[in-house]
């Protein structure tokens, strides 16, 4: 697809949260805050030393787990290798999509792009209208794909009306976060077209998914590269990506066309199946012992079950420990005991949270993809105050 073009669609789609300057194309989220609107600003006014206005003209802002704003750049080409990747993992031509998150959201504009590159239908949708029951029933013609985050997932699984309207699409993309096994287990049941997935900001979106055939069999994984991509673990465990969908540099930086080696923890199969197991910037080194927040997290999450909204590890400073592991969640305190007990029976001692801080859903900091911002998470820990 042409610049023009795709920039002119964009225009169309994204008015509200496209910001055009001097050949670039920065998508703004319209909510943010001043300290946001600061960071961006400071970014958006400098200029890659050899800017000629043509590779890397789409800047998606990302902040990763740490909180600090970043611009990925992309451009017409690495979003057009990542929807080819999409239809040939997929077995489609033609992609129609449900969105329910924003255009700066790279989850947001590849479901719109994929269906613009391929001559699909786009329709722009709100989560709280499909939470409260207006769901759009997806015509016959093409196939249609949904993507949720777990908790998303949870609310509308538990609905019968809910679950027959998600089995009406070709596959409900899942990503934002872990899903425990109850959660898993109950959309089997239900049959549920799931395809849990592996992308970033960087990467245009999907790099590695399940197919529903595969997640109904029993796949606990992310599932295998797509035909755009390769995936390769380095020496310490981090996943590494090589395709031509990845991201051009940070703006105004740019990273040259190699393997980018991202800062996730994974497992590779016989098969070629990804499975993430953490974060290598979240390891948490407490009395000499490492303690990989993910594998607490999913201890947690399976002696909390259904009851349990959310929950994140982190370690915050101690001056016995080095480092002191707590449990933060999101839901009624009096879970406390059976976290504890769940904790005692699947973890070693040094792994199990010394403190657990319970919040309200409103005061839970998770954004609409599923990305916590662990910054702030640590911030509270160190504080004890749960909400």
């Amino acid at each position: 697809m042409e610049r023009a073009r795709l920039i002119a669609e964009l225009r169309a789609f994204a008015a509200a949260a496209l910001v055009e300057r001097d050949g670039a194309c920065f998508l703004v989220d319209p909510g943010w805050g001043s300290r946001e609107r600061a960071q961006w600003e400071a970014l958006a006014a400098r200029r890659p030393a050899d800017w000629d206005g043509a590779r890397g003209w789409l800047c998606i802002p990302t902040g990763g787990s740490s909180g600090e704003m970043k611009l990925a750049r992309h451009d017409e080409f690495t979003l057009a290798a990542a929807v080819a990747g999409f239809c040939a993992h997929y077995g489609v031509g033609r992609v129609n999509a449900l969105g329910l998150l924003p255009p700066w959201h790279v989850s947001g504009l590849m479901a719109w792009a994929r269906c613009l590159f391929t001559g699909g239908v786009h329709k722009a949708w709100d989560w709280k209208r499909v939470e409260q029951g207006e769901r759009p029933a997806p015509d016959k013609v093409g196939d249609w794909f949904l993507s949720l985050v777990p908790t998303q997932l949870a609310r509308l699984s538990a609905n019968p009306e809910a679950a027959a309207w998600l089995r009406t699409f070709r596959a409900v993309l899942i990503g934002g976060g872990p899903a425990w096994g109850e959660l898993r287990a109950r959309a089997r049941a239900e049959r549920l077209p799931l395809a849990f997935s592996y992308g970033m900001t960087e990467t245009a979106a999907l790099v590695a998914g399940q197919t529903p055939e595969e997640f109904l069999s029993g796949d606990d994984s992310s599932g295998r590269a797509l035909a755009h991509a390769s995936i390769a673990l380095a020496s310490d465990g981090r996943v590494g990506i090589e395709g031509d969908s990845l991201f051009r540099g940070y703006w105004p930086g740019t990273r040259e066309a190699s393997v980018w080696i991202t800062d996730d923890l994974g497992e590779l199969d016989a098969s070629g199946r990804l499975r993430i197991t953490g974060r290598a910037d979240a390891l948490i080194i407490s009395g000499g012992e490492k303690v990989n927040p993910a594998e607490v997290e999913a201890v947690l999450r399976e002696a909390g079950g259904a009851a349990l909204i959310d929950v994140a590890v982190v370690g915050v400073p101690h001056p016995e420990w080095g480092a002191e592991v707590v449990a933060l969640f999101c839901g009624d305190a009096s879970l406390e005991p059976r976290l504890r007990e769940g904790a005692a029976r699947g973890l070693a001692p040094a792994k199990r949270p010394k403190r657990y801080l319970a919040f309200a859903p409103d005061r839970w900091p998770r954004d609409s993809r599923g990305k916590l911002n662990r910054s702030l998470l640590v911030e509270l820990a160190s504080g004890a105050r749960g909400v």
